[in-house]
């Protein structure tokens, strides 16, 4: 019995060994792009904007013409519940949706139960795309909501705070 565990204890330590070499680990690269290069892509892609340089931190800053789409009380809010959640559930899908494919940055309902019932603002370069972007909502195309589009601009790249 003594000799196996000898050989046990000799086992364990020969199969522990150290290993010294680093563990594959998958490390993402950030790619970044100069602001030129940004500019020079959205002018290609069609967007509007302009630059400035900020004087405090000697930054470039890039405004970008977005698009507001304002979402009303439409003319047609009379549909029985069930036929209301169903445009609910595919008003949010289609939100979504415009969220995934990079069309829309943010949405969301107002606080009020006012006629001005949300707000999506549109990353697109054009206001015809933006107009046809929010006319295939559901929610539109059944006459519960109406929109209004306004221009806007922002910097680039600032969040939410």
């Amino acid at each position: 019995m003594k000799t196996l565990y000898i050989l046990l204890i000799t086992f364990l330590a020969v199969s522990c060994q150290y290993n010294t070499e680093p563990a594959n680990v998958w490390v993402e690269e950030e790619t970044t792009i100069s602001k030129a290069q940004q500019i020079a892509q959205l002018k290609a892609d069609g967007f509007e904007i302009w630059d400035y340089v900020d004087e405090a931190t000697s930054d470039t800053i890039i405004m970008q013409q977005y698009f507001m789409v304002f979402l009303k009380s439409g003319p047609n809010r009379d549909q029985p519940n069930a036929q209301a959640d169903s445009l609910q559930n595919l008003h949010m899908e289609h939100l979504g949706r415009m969220y995934e494919k990079g069309y829309a940055d943010i949405s969301g309902p107002f606080g009020d139960d006012g006629d001005l019932r949300g707000i999506t603002i549109y990353n697109v370069p054009t206001l015809k795309m933006a107009d046809s972007l929010a006319n295939l909502d559901p929610m539109v195309k059944a006459g519960r909501l109406a929109i209004e589009i306004k221009p806007w601009w922002a910097g680039k790249g600032y969040p939410l705070r």
